[in-house]
């Protein structure tokens, strides 16, 4: 009777550890609060060693009384074909990078490659962890032919299930003008699948956010720019968001890549608000089959009376999805805005306003 009663408690044993590792394994494929959560013995010491920390977690700090100087340093840490949530804590400091060779034009970018997902960035307030350079399109690399815009982002993260919490996203390349070329300067640039960005900044002007490609959710972030400074292909949604406009004269908040109807791409902004200066579209197309969506916002006198741009391809007005719904201030006056632009019903702005828009249900537990 002993033997059968202890089978039965090794294969219950046997059970809990496999159904935990279940249980692991499927927690990795969801983004969760604990993901941008760090303890708060772990916040107010930089002294805990490796041991105590767990090798999950990376600590940046200036002063040398972390795993790495810098950031990329810390990202260079995670093995490449990492399978677990790697938390890079990054104390208090402008973090700018350096060149890779002295007296050259080609810069260190900071890079998250697409080998290493499941990385979080955690800042330990919302300003106090800036990382930051000022590269454009027209500078130059060390073959002497212009970098361009993807290459000009300050920090790119290539891996999917990226997280970032209360970490600035900065290139300080000096302002743009409206039509000058080669001078679009990218602070973040996002082409991996599955990414979250909480309370935190992304600054530049013109092309400071590339997202680029992926589902993305941004909740409670403040983004800046001038020209275009939300673009790319990207099935992103804009949550509680401040979208801060600094143009001098023209500018554009969100510029949609979707070139096909079968591409499954666009912004959706809900409950954000659109303030700064100029005179703005909210969306230009840039791709024939643009998708940009408003909902709940609450978007100041900036915008201009047209309010959307057909990129000066008149045929993009019968393609692209440009639509506003229930939305508050000067810049939501509807009556002399552009025809082709939608003024949504509920049941037309409904599937853009909740984490179903990105599949959240498949990869966010929030």
């Amino acid at each position: 009777m002993a033997i059968f009663q202890f089978l039965a408690v090794l294969l219950t044993i046997l059970a809990t550890i496999q159904t935990s590792s279940s249980f692991e394994n499927e927690s990795r494929e969801f983004i969760t609060w604990n993901d941008l959560t760090i303890s708060n013995s772990n916040y107010t010491s930089k002294a805990v060693n490796q041991a105590q920390r767990g090798s999950r977690m990376i600590v940046v700090s200036q002063d040398g009384h972390g795993d790495s100087n810098t950031v990329q340093g810390a990202i260079d840490m995670v093995s490449d074909g990492n399978s677990e949530r790697i938390k890079i804590l990054i104390y208090p400091g402008i973090y700018r990078q350096v060149p890779l060779v002295l007296f050259c034009f080609e810069l260190e970018k900071v890079i998250i490659p697409i080998t290493k997902p499941y990385i979080s960035l955690i800042g330990t307030g919302q300003g106090d962890t800036k990382i930051t350079w000022n590269s454009k399109a027209s500078d130059f690399d060390s073959t002497g032919n212009p970098i361009g815009t993807i290459n000009s982002a300050t920090f790119a993260v290539e891996a999917d299930y990226f997280c970032a919490k209360e970490v600035v996203f900065e290139n300080s390349a000096p302002a743009a003008v409206p039509g000058a070329k080669g001078e679009q300067a990218v602070a973040l640039r996002l082409s991996g699948d599955k990414a979250m960005l909480y309370r935190s900044k992304i600054l530049g002007t013109q092309d400071t956010l590339f997202d680029n490609q992926g589902r993305h959710y941004f909740f409670r972030c403040f983004i800046q720019g001038s020209i275009d400074f939300i673009f790319g292909n990207a099935k992103s949604l804009y949550q509680e968001c401040t979208l801060s406009v600094v143009a001098t004269s023209f500018g554009a908040v969100a510029a949609s890549q979707r070139d096909s109807p079968t591409e499954d791409t666009g912004f959706s902004f809900v409950k954000s608000r659109i303030i700064g200066s100029g005179l703005n579209y909210l969306g230009r197309a840039w791709g024939r089959y643009s998708r940009v969506v408003y909902a709940y916002c609450r978007i100041d006198g900036i915008v201009r009376p047209d309010g959307w741009y057909d990129w000066d391809d008149v045929s993009r007005r019968s393609t692209a999805y440009f639509g506003e719904y229930s939305c508050s201030g000067a810049g939501a006056e509807l009556g002399s805005k552009v025809s082709w632009a939608k003024s949504l019903t509920y049941q037309e702005a409904q599937p853009f306003m909740s984490q179903g828009y990105i599949d959240g249900n498949e990869w966010l537990m929030l």
